[in-house]
């Protein structure tokens, strides 16, 4: 199975390059949980130190204060990608090739990534790992003879298909790059006068960098020295549409971060407020499934006029099951992820308002809770349409079989998981909550693809979880 979520962070000419890496990884962790690996430039050579876990767990002060000297670095945080969860597969993947030392953190999906790699395989190339970001590692290799690094990067990125976000450090070279459709998020901003790159602007929040602004889809920022040089990956003619992942506003971002140029946090308020002018069911309280619930619902609140509850609260210490890699793992954290407030429950009609139903496990066990407490009725209001269609492009639902939306009509998934009614949000509601609803990729809701993944020229490994 194919499945992708990862933070990218990357800074330039800063004296304690690894410790802000570290800082910005800690603020991204939200975006993977199973390991994390810093790259620095020291003048001379690459340092790197990867491991498995949180990055408080793989980092201490001896990596940070001295052996990722430097200033220079880039970083990776990573869920699990095309390849198993090993550290052979941590990022930012390191490579040696003719006097130069590369370092590529991705965050993304390529669709293509099995037909690339058997033509590369077939010209000799031997792959270390079984991540589809070493692939752009051996194209870019093979592209330069003849070339500069930046073009060998730029005809790598004319070979590859799918989502992309890169952060390159090639020697004291650092390269960020986004694909022509912009499905993967990337910030520029400033610290002291270094730049930094980074998935999500509440990286640059932790340090108090400035933030400069979003790369453009298709764009290719190449620092060095004291220079900042902006190229675009396609011709103006050819350039396609750009169709930014809403699901990055839906759910993975940071509600105090930027993404695509959207303030997350008012994006799901807004969502909530569509979600309550579409269906408010008449019930005594609405409340979330924190945390991820938590601002749809306070729009949803606020346009309803319903009262608003934290009934359930959430144990912090327990990671986003979503994110986990495994189906145990995630039962395992529904059950200790959050508790109910008893005395808030019994006899009460409640309306939840949540983010997503993806495979509906963790919400049926919360439901069936609250029906043991005495809950007179449960409603449900989801935030977004339901997700019918597998994504090829980096998010962790990847096969019709995991989506419940996709098998099941709405009266199936209300008897499933136990409500009393249920609606999701509308296409035309998600679309009126963002500021620019032609730029997104809806591929999840209603199956329009803006890369195909099937038939000819897909990705075997996409055929394979597309039934």
């Amino acid at each position: 199975m194919i499945k992708h979520y990862c933070g990218i962070f990357g800074i330039y000419n800063h004296a304690e390059a690894a410790r802000m890496a570290y800082f910005g990884l800690y603020a991204l962790q939200h975006r993977g949980q199973e390991s994390a690996g810093i790259v620095t430039w020291d003048g001379q050579k690459l340092r790197e130190h990867r491991g498995m876990g949180l990055v408080p767990d793989v980092f201490n002060e001896r990596h940070l204060g001295k052996e990722l000297k430097g200033n220079i670095a880039v970083g990776h945080i990573r869920y699990s990608t095309t390849g198993a969860s090993l550290i052979r597969n941590a990022q930012p993947f390191l490579v040696r090739f003719k006097g130069m030392e590369i370092a590529i953190a991705h965050n993304g999906n390529l669709t293509n990534t099995v037909e690339l790699r058997d033509e590369l395989e077939r010209k000799g190339s031997i792959f270390q790992t079984s991540i589809d970001s070493e692939v752009f590692v051996h194209l870019i290799a093979h592209n330069m003879n003849g070339k500069t690094f930046e073009e060998a990067v730029m005809a790598a990125c004319k070979r590859v298909q799918g989502a992309y976000s890169l952060i390159i450090l090639a020697n004291d070279k650092l390269i960020a790059l986004r694909d022509p459709h912009g499905m993967r998020p990337l910030a520029l901003g400033r610290l002291a006068g270094s730049p930094v790159l980074a998935s999500e602007t509440c990286a640059f929040d932790l340090m108090e960098a400035e933030f400069i602004r979003p790369l453009d889809p298709g764009e290719m920022l190449v620092i060095e020295g004291n220079s900042v040089k902006s190229f675009s990956l396609v011709d103006e003619d050819s350039k396609p549409p750009t169709r930014q992942c809403i699901f990055e506003l839906v759910y993975f971002a940071r509600p105090d971060s930027i993404v695509f140029g959207e303030d997350v946090y008012q994006c799901r308020k807004e969502m909530g407020r569509q979600l309550a002018l579409e269906s408010a069911p008449d019930v005594d309280f609405i409340m979330p499934f924190p945390d991820s619930g938590i601002y749809c619902a306070v729009g949803f609140a606020q346009q309803s006029g319903l009262p608003y509850e934290h009934a359930m609260i959430r144990n912090h210490y327990v990671g986003r099951t979503f994110i986990q890699p495994s189906q145990d793992m995630r039962d395992f954290g529904v059950q200790v992820k959050i508790n109910p407030v008893k005395s808030m429950i019994k006899g009460k009609r409640i309306c939840i308002v949540d983010d997503s139903i993806v495979r509906g496990t963790t919400i049926r066990t919360r439901v069936k809770k609250l029906r043991e407490l005495g809950a007179a009725e449960v409603h449900f209001r989801v935030s977004c349409p339901p997700i019918k269609h597998p994504c090829f492009y980096g998010i962790d639902f990847s096969s019709k079989g995991e989506l419940i939306a996709a098998n099941h009509s709405i009266a199936e998934i209300e008897r499933f998981i136990g409500l009393d009614s249920l609606h999701y949000l509308s296409i035309d509601g998600l679309l009126r909550s963002v500021s620019h609803p032609e730029k997104y990729c809806l591929a999840c809701f209603n199956g329009d693809y803006p890369i195909p993944c099937a038939g000819d020229g897909c990705s075997r490994a996409c055929l394979e979880v597309s039934d």
